[in-house]
């Protein structure tokens, strides 16, 4: 795995899967399916942030999903309170996801392990029992209504989606070849050790969580203006749930990983919505068998059968040779 992970051919795969998601609409004309693929590029955002926490910086954050909660609440209170459009709510919201994540990260972040996932899950929790109760400001459960993007055509706003996640797919591979990507994985691998070469630990951690909370939040703020509603449904932690169940099925650590994951799971998991909620057992099924006996994901999966020699042809003994040339 260590070969393919952020290595550069692990980021040319990661751009030519964005490329061939970018051929989808030629061949589709299902307004339906247009929308599900627009899904699946929020949640490829999502998974990506995460996976620069979690999978290369080595922090099991449990908030990707209330950070773009907190994305799509900054553009919809905009919207709502002082007819801000877009074009001014989406940077907004991905200013303030990046101070709240800054200011979260400089309190949490000394923490490891578990005790920083459960920190993280209170965080996320609390912020959206206070946003869904706060009915004089954000409407509470019933959601705020916020303007649509290209008047509600699919084909313009999964473009846009899809160039957004390029260029920050681009600002994370730059951050990955400078020496902060090098600190991140040298966190991950060995905190201790990173920190006795003179890292500073707290302040590498404290960027991999800003830069991934403003990932989240332009994320949620773009998906908002989609969806046209920002609900606090967006911040549960079956949403989280789900983040983290690309990112494990995709590859973990690796730049093409997160976005195989989020296309995957969210297709299918529409195909198989006629079923109920027993897809989501069948998810969990598959993130214990691919945790337990493919530990790379995907793309570990695939490098390693890549990797495997062909099977040599068996020795024809000379007898048989002379015999075949008798005949």
């Amino acid at each position: 795995m260590r070969r393919i992970a952020l290595s550069p051919t692990d980021f040319v795969l990661s751009f030519l899967v964005l490329a061939g998601l970018g051929l989808v609409p030629l061949g589709m004309r299902s307004e339906y399916w247009l929308g599900i693929l627009i899904t699946a590029l929020y949640f490829a955002m999502l998974a990506v942030s995460w996976n620069l926490l979690a999978g290369i910086t080595g922090l099991f954050s449990m908030a990707p999903a209330a950070f773009a909660m907190v994305g799509a609440y900054t553009t919809g209170l905009l919207h709502h309170h002082g007819g801000v459009g877009p074009l001014v709510g989406i940077p907004a919201a991905v200013v303030v996801s990046a101070l709240v994540g800054f200011a979260l990260g400089r309190v949490t972040l000394r923490l490891r392990g578990a005790y920083l996932a459960l920190t993280t899950l209170a965080f996320a929790e609390i912020l959206r029992l206070v946003i869904a109760n706060s009915i004089e400001i954000t409407r509470g459960d019933l959601g705020l209504s916020v303007s649509g993007i290209f008047g509600g055509a699919k084909i313009p706003t999964l473009y846009l989606f899809l160039g957004v996640l390029v260029g920050y797919q681009l600002v994370l591979v730059w951050l990955l070849r400078t020496r902060a990507g090098l600190y991140f994985r040298a966190i991950r691998d060995d905190e201790l050790g990173a920190m006795g070469r003179g890292v500073d630990v707290v302040r590498y951690k404290t960027l991999a969580f800003t830069v991934s909370s403003a990932g989240c939040g332009l994320a949620g703020a773009l998906f908002v203006h989609f969806l046209q509603l920002a609900s606090p449904e967006m911040g549960l932690i079956l949403q989280t749930g789900l983040v983290i169940s690309m990112v494990v099925i995709g590859g973990m650590g690796t730049a093409t990983g997160p976005l195989i994951g989020a296309v995957l799971v969210e297709v299918t998991s529409e195909a198989l919505r006629a079923v109920g909620v027993r897809h989501m057992l069948v998810f969990a099924l598959v993130v214990i068998l691919i945790g337990r006996f493919f530990r790379d994901g995907l793309v570990g999966l695939v490098a390693r059968l890549a990797r495997r020699p062909l099977p040599a042809a068996a020795p024809v003994s000379a007898a048989a040779e002379e015999g075949a040339a008798r005949q």
